[in-house]
């Protein structure tokens, strides 16, 4: 009486208690150059604990932490 379509218990690919992965958080310092999905090339002009500010030519703009959207070139 087996059932193909029967899981063990221990091979379950989601666990309530499995330790969530963190992501990783990209540092950056002043005078980096980088990219932003929506503004395009900037350079870093202020770097605070949560958040930069990046000059991206015709505005600057406080980028706060995660930077989903801002990459190091």
């Amino acid at each position: 009486m087996t059932d193909s379509s029967h899981t063990p218990r221990n091979r379950r690919s989601s666990s309530p208690f499995k330790k969530a992965v963190e992501p990783v958080i990209e540092t950056f310092e002043k005078d980096d150059r980088v990219t932003h999905d929506l503004y395009g090339l900037g350079r870093v002009v202020n770097v605070e604990a949560h958040a930069v500010s990046v000059d991206f030519g015709e505005r600057t703009l406080r980028i706060t932490s995660p930077y989903a959207k801002l990459h190091h070139l």
